[in-house]
């Protein structure tokens, strides 16, 4: 992997021994040892693409009910599905009809959902990404540019999208459903971000505190499960994911 740029990482819920990771140039990889081993997947995805040339995985996830299901999102290059570890890998389309992919999570409010993230759109699959149905945000957000997605831990209806104005954006917000994308609010932040908001970091342990961040280092955190948001004192230069581990 020393050639390659990791955008994104995931960990088998059931095996935390097994890890993917996501890269730049695109290309998926899998370590069974706790990452230190590591082999490339084999999946076949493109080498050029519009808009940023070089393809990125900005999206990994594995289905937390059915490990075998690992998803991934290119960007440029749409969602790819394996329904055996990693092992093989479909390209995924019924519906999805933008490429460009920021980021996918996985609902399980009945019916469990899939979100795929687009620059300006929502799309959700209840039938493993079999067809898709887009939410038509562009109705509810007042900056469509849609960069990230999180779901409530406790609560998987749930669910906050990380939006801004434009790729190179001046600003941003975070907006919040608690009906599984039917309607949304926007949610007041304590600054206007100084870009797009960004990433999203949560935990089980504590599925109220929910982490958040501009692309260009401002970090936000509620304590709350969403409702009131502080802006933390540490700034940094770009940010592209978070996580919190509890102590």
């Amino acid at each position: 992997m020393d050639q390659f740029q990791v955008w994104k990482i995931a960990i088998d819920p059931v095996d935390p021994d097994t890890i993917f990771a996501g890269t730049k140039p695109s290309a998926l990889f899998r370590s069974r040892d706790g990452g230190q081993h590591w082999d490339q997947l084999s999946v076949e995805l493109a080498d050029e693409c519009p808009n940023v040339r070089i393809p990125r995985v900005t999206a990994l996830v594995v289905d937390p009910s059915d490990h075998n299901v690992v998803w991934a999102g290119v960007e440029v290059d749409g969602v790819r599905r394996s329904l055996d570890g990693g092992d093989t890998w479909t390209h995924i389309k019924g519906g999805l009809n933008d490429p460009d992919i920021h980021d996918i999570a996985i609902s399980m409010a009945e019916p469990k959902t899939v979100l795929t993230i687009t620059p300006g759109e929502i799309f959700a699959s209840t039938d493993v990404g079999e067809s898709w149905q887009g939410l038509g945000v562009r109705k509810h957000f007042n900056m469509p540019y849609c960069r990230s997605v999180a779901v409530k831990e406790d609560d998987p209806k749930v669910i906050f999208i990380a939006a801004g104005d434009a790729p190179v954006g001046i600003t941003g917000n975070l907006q919040r459903s608690r009906d599984m994308g039917q309607t949304w609010e926007r949610i007041e932040m304590p600054v206007e971000p100084n870009t797009p908001m960004w990433a999203f970091a949560t935990h089980p342990v504590n599925p109220d505190l929910i982490l958040s961040c501009s692309h260009y280092g401002e970090l936000f955190a509620s304590a709350d499960g969403g409702d009131w948001w502080v802006k933390l004192r540490r700034e940094f230069t770009e940010v592209r994911s978070l996580a919190w581990t509890p102590n």
